[in-house]
């Protein structure tokens, strides 16, 4: 084949300009408005296509609208997305997702993941996110993990100081609920190629003094923290 110089200009135009913009066409990403401020998660839908979905149908519906995060374990996990902030009740679900814990994703430090019960395959619309590395919550060849299908991208100081809330036992929760309600807002998808506005003020009357740095690495405990439920 005769060599066609302006056949290899064009295709390094096209390398240049539409290899970018594909690049650009990132992750779908979703903000989260508490009312301690704001943090936006990016989700995984190759690796966690069932999760993600069932994730983004609940987000779709307002699902997670004037929910709670009623569980925070320091140097743990925050947990919410399902009780309603009045009544405290658990919101109705849709039938629950399959595990894809085997999905490659580690339950690393920011990393967002599917709350579930004992049994492996009844995550729904709850989920939690990993303020420390927590690899005791991924799949061994013994055992179900509990499945990641995202991480923190924006405002992971935030989660940190929801991380850092005093917590006590209140109402249907035995334990690990914050003192003082900390209110999810909303959740809505967002362009992720768009610039990030800038981060809501927390409530009037929220807790929104910054921990001293990050969260110290958890110390040796008599025994795990329960698993996200």
């Amino acid at each position: 084949m005769k060599y066609n110089p302006w056949r290899s200009i064009i295709l390094t135009l096209f390398a240049l300009t539409v290899g970018p913009a594909l690049a650009a066409s990132s992750a779908p990403r979703v903000r989260v408005t508490t009312s301690m401020g704001q943090f936006v998660i990016e989700l995984s839908p190759e690796r966690a296509p069932l999760t993600v979905a069932n994730f983004l149908r609940y987000v779709h519906e307002g699902h997670y609208t004037d929910t709670l995060i009623h569980r925070v374990v320091g140097n743990f996990v925050i947990q919410g997305g399902g009780h309603a902030a009045g009544s405290l009740e658990l919101k109705p679900n849709h039938d629950p997702v399959v595990n894809e814990s085997g999905n490659g994703l580690m339950n690393k430090r920011g990393t967002v993941g599917l709350a579930r019960s004992d049994a492996p395959h009844s995550g729904n619309s709850q989920f939690y996110i990993n303020i420390n590395d927590n690899p005791d919550l991924d799949p061994v060849a013994t055992r179900w993990g509990y499945a990641v299908f995202g991480k923190v991208v924006e405002g992971m100081d935030v989660v940190d100081r929801i991380g850092a809330v005093p917590t006590a036992s209140m109402g249907p929760f035995k334990s690990d609920a914050p003192i003082k309600p900390i209110i999810i807002q909303k959740i809505e998808e967002v362009d992720p190629n768009a610039t990030a506005p800038a981060a809501a003020a927390p409530a009037a009357g929220t807790n929104a003094t910054a921990p001293a740095g990050s969260p110290a690495p958890a110390a040796p405990a008599a025994a795990p923290n329960p698993p996200p439920h």
